[in-house]
């Protein structure tokens, strides 16, 4: 459609039927040597306008009008060669058929060329116009210029480009971009639009030109190129920024909206994931997928790029009213036309759930509710035993009843050789899931992994809150070390697992290399643009009740192969007990739940559990059932 309220869009027509009426006049006059026979005035009127209608119609189809001609790109003008051949076709056809063979095939082949000619030269006037306006009024506002902050790019790719294209284009805008660096030697001396690539990253403290702030435009820089980004930013001592990362940038543009702070995640789990999207598209496109804890972390991640898939239908299902609305609204600015229902439920509760599935009838459930803070579950294990293995029962048996394709269980490696009652309930949920696959038309899977990197169960946001507040950060022990990966990473990989499942594997993604917990406080510490041990103190406290010096991704007894991914592991399934009796045990376990009973709880988990090992000290300490019942 053409957009008549846009401002000139008159003006442009006419443009482009003075080109069309032009180009035709103007063949006929190389045709005939610029002499024109008086009997093919006639013929010029008439082809006048069926070539008027015929290319405008062709150039509204396609989109020709919806661009703005201030902005013409490469691929406007291939999309003006393209509509105008297809134009000029149908011109051809509409001519022989109302006026027969009388009009010379050399016309229709110069009036293509001129046409093209034609629109795409005033298309390229309209740019040079607008960007010499553009660059007289900058001229003219030289005060206002210094008032700019002057902006130091880092990376000379596609990312800076973007950049680099929207402030000139946006003269009145509050940034100047006053250089770029990069490491790589071929683009040294280089332009990017006239900005000049004037060296490497490491020789930002010798630069000559004076700039305000820092912004690096790698998004597919991995963790430790950006560590050596910002130690040489901070040592500058001006502010820096980052563009998002690839797997944020999904279906996105990179622009000066989308510019945030450099996080943690930057600095350790900046990882770019490549996914088989055909692979996972298989189950989503088009279907009903129920997610769990939606509004957490890890299940807001996966609703957001189970977006990206098309599913028919996105059931987001928390017990959290405002996690619920927060993901609701995401879903809202990014989903379009796609069909989003939010249901505020608990798990624990069958008839909720049974109303859900039956009344929207899911195709694939991806279980992401949990409890998940370790010492708040070691105080209330019937918590745990509650929300992780009876909400994870609740779930299968709705799951079985309306017919559910997949099931995925995101499970934690806290479930290996577990030392707390968190990681023993989501081992159950393992053992269940992987039990009941053994007899099922669903697919049931789990996937396993350490910590998401600033998600609400992990250390980070303690560690903010702490650096807020002056100080000290406190740490468990200087040797404590856990596996982390950004959540953008984690989810992908979980609907990539979710793909490669035939049911009952318990799947591990590779989370790389353990990292010192330490180290993250430091990071954390020097981003806030302090100076660790010297302006926040870092104290260390002792292990909590339930914490492991290091966390495991599987047990010596489980047997590990590759899989299609490369990320991703898988481990047999080594279930040597049938349906009734996990479920025999499970139904026992959360009964005993109900004493509220502490150590009545950790030692029903060990019977089930043998390599289930609570902490000694806790169970001195038993949790009196009778005042717990009293304020219930």
């Amino acid at each position: 459609m053409i957009p008549f309220n846009r401002r000139n869009i008159w003006v442009f027509l006419l443009l482009d039927i003075s080109v069309i009426v032009s180009s035709l006049f103007f063949s006929y006059l190389l045709r005939f040597d610029f002499l024109i026979p008086t009997e093919y005035f006639n013929d010029i009127f008439y082809l006048s306008i069926i070539f008027i209608f015929s290319k405008l119609s062709i150039h509204i189809f396609f989109n020709v009008y919806s661009g703005m001609w201030r902005f013409t790109s490469l691929p406007d003008l291939i999309n003006i060669i393209k509509s105008n051949s297809v134009g000029t076709l149908l011109s051809v056809s509409a001519a022989l058929l109302t006026l027969g063979p009388i009009v010379p095939r050399s016309i229709f082949l110069l009036d293509f060329v001129l046409s093209t000619a034609g629109f795409v030269t005033t298309r390229a006037i309209v740019r040079i116009y607008s960007q010499q306006l553009r660059l007289t009024r900058k001229r003219s506002s030289k005060l206002s210029e210094k008032n700019k902050t002057r902006l130091l790019l880092i990376g000379a790719g596609w990312s800076s480009e973007k950049i680099i294209r929207e402030i000139l284009e946006n003269p009145s805008g509050n940034y100047r971009i006053v250089g770029l660096l990069d490491d790589d030697n071929s683009k040294l001396n280089t332009t990017i639009h006239g900005i000049q690539v004037y060296g490497k990253v490491e020789e930002i403290h010798s630069l000559s030109i004076p700039f305000d702030e820092i912004l690096i435009c790698i998004p597919t820089a991995d963790s430790s190129q950006m560590r050596k980004i910002v130690d040489h930013c901070e040592m500058t001592k001006k502010e820096y920024r980052t563009v998002p990362t690839v797997s944020e940038l999904i279906d996105k543009n990179v622009s000066l909206n989308l510019v945030r702070e450099v996080t943690i995640s930057d600095l350790l789990g900046r990882q770019e994931v490549a996914l088989n999207r055909s692979e996972i598209s298989k189950y989503l496109f088009g279907k009903k997928v129920l997610i769990t804890g939606a509004g957490g972390s890890i299940g807001s991640e996966l609703v957001k790029q189970c977006i990206g898939f098309d599913p028919d239908l996105l059931i987001l299902f928390d017990q959290s009213e405002n996690n619920l609305f927060n993901i609701e609204n995401q879903c809202a600015r990014i989903g379009d036309q796609l069909g989003i229902q939010a249901i505020l439920g608990d798990i624990r509760d069958k008839n909720i759930l049974n109303s859900v599935f039956n009344s929207f009838q899911p195709d694939v459930v991806i279980h992401a509710a949990a409890y998940k803070h370790v010492p708040m579950q070691e105080l209330n294990p019937w918590e745990a035993v509650n929300t992780n293995i009876k909400g994870t029962l609740n779930l299968i048996q709705a799951a079985e009843n309306f017919n559910v394709e997949r099931f995925v269980l995101v499970s934690t490696d806290k479930a290996v050789n577990p030392a707390n009652v968190m990681g023993a309930t989501k081992r159950i949920a393992e053992k269940i899931i992987q039990a009941k696959s053994m007899d099922s038309k669903v697919k049931y899977m789990a996937v396993r992994f350490g910590n998401v990197i600033g998600s609400s169960g992990s250390v980070v946001p303690i560690f903010q809150e702490q650096i807020k507040n002056g100080g000290p950060v406190t740490i468990t022990d200087p040797h404590i070390k856990r596996y982390f990966m950004s959540i953008p990473e984690a989810a992908q990989l979980i609907l990539q697992a979710g793909a490669l499942g035939k049911g009952g594997e318990i799947f591990v993604l590779d989370m790389g290399k353990p990292v010192l917990v330490k180290d993250i406080a430091i990071e954390l510490i020097k981003l806030s643009g302090y100076t660790p041990e010297v302006d926040i103190p870092i104290n260390y406290i002792g292990l909590r009740p339930g914490e492991k010096m290091f966390e495991e991704l599987k047990t010596s007894g489980e047997g590990i192969s590759e899989s299609p991914h490369e990320k991703i592991m898988v481990l047999k399934n080594d279930i040597s007990h049938g349906w009734s009796i996990v479920l025999g045990e499970a139904e026992d376990l959360i009964k005993k739940s109900k004493t509220f009973n502490v150590n009545t709880i950790k030692k029903a988990l060990k019977d089930i559990l043998p390599e289930y090992e609570s902490s000694s000290e806790e169970e001195k300490f038993p949790v009196d059932s009778s005042t717990i019942k009293r304020h219930l």
